[in-house]
């Protein structure tokens, strides 16, 4: 009885003490309100947050009878394209575009840039979080007004957006895998593309690429956020299943060759898309050659 009196009493204690914490927190601001946010959907939205990216099958070397390395293209304004641009405005909360989920997995360490003098894509030179964050930014131009009313300009860091970034090169390796018969790609890294702004004139330059990242480095991330479906709001794909089911149009703009030129190099404006189309097909007929019917 002496040590079941003691208990009670402390209980009674306890239970008086967590009964005030919702008027301490009334009467303190400064005490952090711990109510969770509403909820977006009638259901608890937690499938994407917990799938991780198909692992991919492990490939021997002597099993590989025939690859090919491809450099392509990826235009955001293209309609297939369009769910990994949108949404532009970077503040919204249910979806990311491409770019900003780019942007956190370099600024929180999960993601590693890679460039070289030379911009070679064999990821060698690993940036630094400030060299990143560098890369990150684009100056702009400002005009300040002075106490006497005189007119100033100058040039400011400014963070890129996702209405800057358009285009994406991919670097992969198509190649048919005699062990299992078939014909598999893998994509070994991105570079996002900036758009080049006169700064003087505002006309548009061409694109520039920031950096490389390495493809399966960067899935986990990728596979954690959702895109729009057109079809089905309930059904939305990850990033990682876009890509690893190329659910995006694309255009050649470099194969293996022995000079390690680029297409644009050797056709001219003009006949690009034409090469690029006679290397899709290429691809197309090695494969459906390896059958016989």
């Amino acid at each position: 009885m002496n040590i079941i009196k003691p208990i009670a009493k402390l209980i009674i204690v306890l239970t008086m003490m967590i009964a005030m914490l919702p008027a301490v927190n009334a009467q303190n601001p400064s005490v952090i309100n711990q109510t969770p946010p509403p909820q977006q959907y009638p259901w608890v939205k937690d499938h994407i947050n917990k799938r991780k990216p198909i692992t991919y099958v492990h490939e021997r070397e002597a099993d590989i009878m025939w690859s090919k390395r491809i450099w392509r293209t990826i235009d955001l304004r293209e309609k297939i394209n369009l769910p990994l641009y949108y949404p532009d405005n970077e503040e919204v909360i249910d979806r990311k575009s491409l770019w900003k989920v780019i942007k956190m997995g370099l600024l929180s360490g999960e993601i590693t840039a890679y460039d070289q003098p030379a911009f070679d894509d064999e990821f060698q030179l690993e940036l630094t979080l400030n060299q990143v964050k560098g890369k990150i930014a684009t100056m702009d131009t400002v005009y300040t007004q002075d106490s006497l009313g005189n007119m100033t300009m100058k040039t400011v860091p400014k963070e890129i957006m996702t209405e800057n970034i358009k285009r994406y090169w991919i670097k992969e390796d198509w190649f048919f895998d005699k062990q299992r018969s078939v014909m598999d790609v893998r994509i070994i890294g991105i570079c996002p593309l900036k758009e080049k702004i006169d700064m003087n004139t505002g006309d548009f330059r061409g694109y520039e690429p920031l950096f490389w990242l390495y493809f399966p480095q960067c899935r986990p991330m990728f596979g954690r956020y959702e895109i729009f479906n057109r079809h089905n709001d309930s059904e939305r794909r990850t990033f990682d299943d876009i890509f690893h089911k190329r659910l995006f149009s694309s255009f050649v703009h470099k194969e293996s060759n022995v000079y390690d030129r680029y297409i644009v190099q050797y056709t001219g404006q003009m006949g690009c898309l034409l090469e690029s189309d006679r290397i899709k097909d290429e691809l197309f007929v090695m494969e459906h050659d390896m059958w016989h019917y």
